[in-house]
């Protein structure tokens, strides 16, 4: 079997970057074909076609963008070399992670902890609206999204689901509100709440609820960022429909408490991912610690 010309490697690298094979081959100071033939060579020796063109845009396959990653570990490590010798360069895989933006961060840490402790590996987390994140995952930018509403799973998004936690959900306000709270029927008829948006699972679990009880809820605020939603919390705005877990550290100083479980309202967080003829192995490695 030849080896790699990393010639190739690196010309690939430039046009997958750059998304544009005119404005890489300026770049590399190269005609237009003489770029193309070295990326139908870098092709034909993986295998694999790397882009598909959409429009006049180049678009990474699924191998391309496996590729893009092991090529940009491989210069990243070359350019460390030069750069000193002492110091070495250690290759870092890559796991593209999206959260949604009102998912507990104590959650998305405690899932991700066996990776962000890793020297080799480097988590990329962003976060986002359902919409743009299962679009990110469907055009392989994210490896797996995490959220507490899973998406329906049909023939045009083969979404692969997997259930990897769930967690009780509470009132959580200031001492001073909690401190009389009594019935929770009575508290949540008395008292403001903060609540996640409409869209959110949890937000449709809480309204259900409150109808089946025919209560109506004076609402404070309606938050789509949980952050938020502990900061209004701790300034007294009302109490919070929250799983404790979003607000672990403010209830174990005490900043916050728990007023009363909602009985049978549970939030259960996910991790999804698509079916994929290359799986990032350091996903597989988290779900399977989180099964």
């Amino acid at each position: 079997m030849s080896e790699m010309n990393y010639n190739h490697l690196r010309y690939f690298r430039a046009v997958a970057h750059e998304g544009n094979l005119t404005r890489a081959a300026a770049m590399m100071n190269l005609s237009q074909s003489a770029l193309s033939t070295q990326i139908r060579t870098l092709e034909d020796r993986l295998g694999h076609a790397l882009f598909d063109r959409v429009g006049r845009q180049l678009v990474l396959t699924e191998a391309g963008r496996i590729a893009l990653d092991h090529a940009d570990t491989i210069f990243k490590t070359g350019d460390e070399l030069l750069a000193t010798l002492a110091q070495g360069g250690t290759a870092r895989r890559a796991v593209r992670v999206g959260a949604l933006a009102t998912l507990s961060r104590n959650f998305q840490l405690e899932f991700l902890r066996p990776l962000i402790t890793r020297p080799d590996v480097e988590v990329i987390l962003r976060s986002g609206s359902t919409l743009d994140l299962f679009g990110a995952l469907q055009s392989l930018q994210l490896d797996v999204v995490l959220t507490n509403t899973p998406p329906p799973r049909d023939a045009a998004a083969p979404w692969l689901t997997h259930k990897i936690a769930e967690q009780p959900v509470s009132l959580i306000g200031t001492p001073a509100r909690c401190a009389d709270a009594g019935d929770l029927v009575a508290l949540l008829g008395r008292e403001a709440l903060i609540l996640p948006t409409a869209e959110t699972g949890l937000r449709a679990g809480f309204d259900l609820w409150v109808n089946r009880h025919n209560i109506r809820p004076q609402i404070a605020a309606e938050v789509d960022d949980i952050a938020m939603m502990r900061l209004l919390a701790r300034e007294g705005v009302g109490l919070a429909v929250l799983p404790p877990i979003a607000v672990r550290d403010e209830l174990a100083s005490g900043l916050l408490v728990e007023a009363a479980q909602i009985e049978d309202l549970i939030e259960s967080f996910h991790a999804v991912t698509l079916s994929r003829r290359f799986p990032n192995p350091l996903v597989d490695d988290l779900l399977r610690r989180g099964a």
